[in-house]
């Protein structure tokens, strides 16, 4: 079972790079399909990067930490 805590510890260990580059991550929701749904803030939340920070960044280290995670969205 996913549960909060376990991702919010992973985003947690992730979040210093993603705020060095002036933005944030936040967790929305997890899904009872296994996904996870994020927000990303502050500068992540208009860079064209967007979606690469959050498909081989955000999701590829939630699944290798929480293997029941079967995607990363953002919401």
């Amino acid at each position: 079972m996913i549960t909060r805590e376990k991702v919010n510890e992973i985003l947690d260990k992730i979040r210093p790079s993603i705020q060095a580059d002036g933005g944030d991550v936040e967790l929305i929701d997890i899904k009872e399909d296994n996904v996870v749904v994020v927000r990303l803030k502050g500068a992540c939340g208009t860079c064209p990067m967007a979606t690469l920070t959050l498909k081989a960044g955000i999701e590829r280290i939630l699944k290798e930490n929480i293997p029941e995670v079967k995607e990363v969205i953002a919401g």
